[in-house]
């Protein structure tokens, strides 16, 4: 097995290179294609409802529900992964068992139906677990394979090799569902499914044969298990001494329940609640609306970073929230598809810029000696939280009243709490 110099072009492009492999998995399952061949299925049945687990339950709610249950496992696995992997040296091992998984899930996806709902739901769920599972041990590699001052530059070209891979296999996909009859679209989407985990699998290999096998042979002991957990439980405890970041990561904790939430459903809520009309008008202005977004999410991303250099970055974020908050209020009177698409530029507008911004924020308020990689398990923690809560209390809502209209503007609660705490990052007491 090749072993290359820490800090060397190859081995950087080798680690980032995974991120080419693994986001057609964000953007085509979870965010484009997917969505809306599950919007499809349950419209050839005649019926928003579906009757599981014992009750009749909306499908957006159910989607919801299980989302939130995979990120409940990730929240919990994390940490005690991350533990043993550290101590055992087979970080690599770790990587790729999750790669898999998550891969040939996607594949499993090709035989979803209604029918067979709770296999159908195994992969789903396995899909994410596979997908967030991995990213721990991916971005655990990069103290590993570069130095300080190079990480911020290759963490920015796995972000930028990852965006132009998924886009690509997303214009695959596109043309395969566009380019044939209405009474195909199906079986066009349940291909573009097989293309992600072929795709996540293949391209991985690149990055597995280069990144380097860790030298600790550590037999892992019961007391290795939960070490995951003690540095959590350490951080949890020193917050108490840095008021500052404490107030900073309760704000992020509850903004960004509503920001990972309105990610994860902008799909569901355009395929259901927008009139887009007959044929396979539905399918091109949903997958047009999500290739708008990524496009105008790297905009926005700049844009953030040159208002935080110039009002600071607490400002920005409030100024951002703001915006979040006007776009969930907005979004229960949206019917329309020229509507969806102007809410859908917005939301990439000020999408790409509050997730980079909320973690060099964090950083910043990270104490100068310490150890940086448990606050940031502590932090990926409370977003995956986050998302629990965020993705159960829409489902629920959801549920109750029949229309995601309602969940969104419930969204706008924590925003608006989000800002409330924010200003309070800025007083001295």
């Amino acid at each position: 097995m090749a072993q290359l110099e820490k800090g060397s072009k190859k081995l950087l492009n080798a680690w980032a290179f995974y991120d080419w492999a693994n986001s057609v998995y964000s953007l085509v399952i979870a965010s484009a294609i997917f969505p809306i061949f599950y919007d499809l299925i349950f419209e050839q049945k005649g019926s928003k409802h579906i009757n599981v687990f014992g009750t009749s339950m909306k499908s957006t709610a159910l989607i919801s529900f299980v989302t939130a249950f995979a990120f409940l496992v990730v929240a919990f696995i994390s940490p005690l992964l991350s533990g043993i992997a550290d101590y055992a040296g087979n970080k690599k091992s770790f990587l790729k068992l999750f790669c898999y998984i998550g891969s040939i899930s996607c594949i499993g996806l090709y035989w979803f139906s209604l029918d067979n709902i709770y296999w159908s739901l195994v992969c789903y769920f396995f899909g994410l677990i596979g997908f967030w599972g991995s990213l721990v041990f991916y971005n655990s590699y990069l103290p590993d394979v570069a130095y300080p001052d190079q990480q911020d530059a290759v963490s920015a070209r796995g972000y930028s090799m990852g965006y132009i891979g998924s886009v690509i296999l997303l214009i695959i996909n596109l043309a395969m569902v566009m380019l044939v009859e209405d009474s195909q679209k199906e079986q066009m989407m349940r291909y573009s499914f097989v293309s992600v985990g072929v795709w996540w699998i293949l391209f991985s290999q690149y990055s597995y044969y280069y990144l380097p096998n860790d030298s600790k042979k550590n037999k892992i002991t019961g007391d290795v298990i939960f070490n995951g957990f003690r540095e959590l439980r350490k951080v949890w405890k020193e917050l108490s001494a840095n008021i500052t970041l404490k107030r900073y990561l309760g704000a992020f904790f509850v903004y960004s329940m509503a920001v990972q939430t309105v990610m994860l459903v902008a799909t569901y809520f355009g395929a259901e609640e927008i009139e887009w009309g007959s044929g396979g008008a539905k399918t091109m202005g949903l997958i047009v609306s999500i290739l708008l977004i990524q496009l105008v999410a790297v905009a926005g991303a700049l844009i953030t970073s040159k208002l935080s250099a110039k009002y600071g970055n607490i400002k920005t974020l409030v100024g951002i929230n703001c915006i979040w908050a006007v776009i969930c209020i907005c979004a229960y009177f949206v019917t329309l598809p020229l509507h969806f698409y102007v809410t859908a530029g917005f939301v990439g507008l000020v999408m790409g810029g509050i997730q980079s911004l909320s973690r060099s924020t964090y950083s910043k308020f990270l104490p100068e000696t310490t150890d940086t990689a448990s606050y940031f398990s502590f932090y990926d923690v409370t977003e995956k939280i986050g998302i629990v809560i965020g993705m159960l209390m829409y489902g629920a809502i959801d549920q109750a009243f029949g229309s995601m209209r309602y969940s969104v503007v419930f969204l706008t609660v924590f925003f608006i709490v989000g800002i409330f705490l924010l200003t309070r990052v800025l007083k001295k007491h």
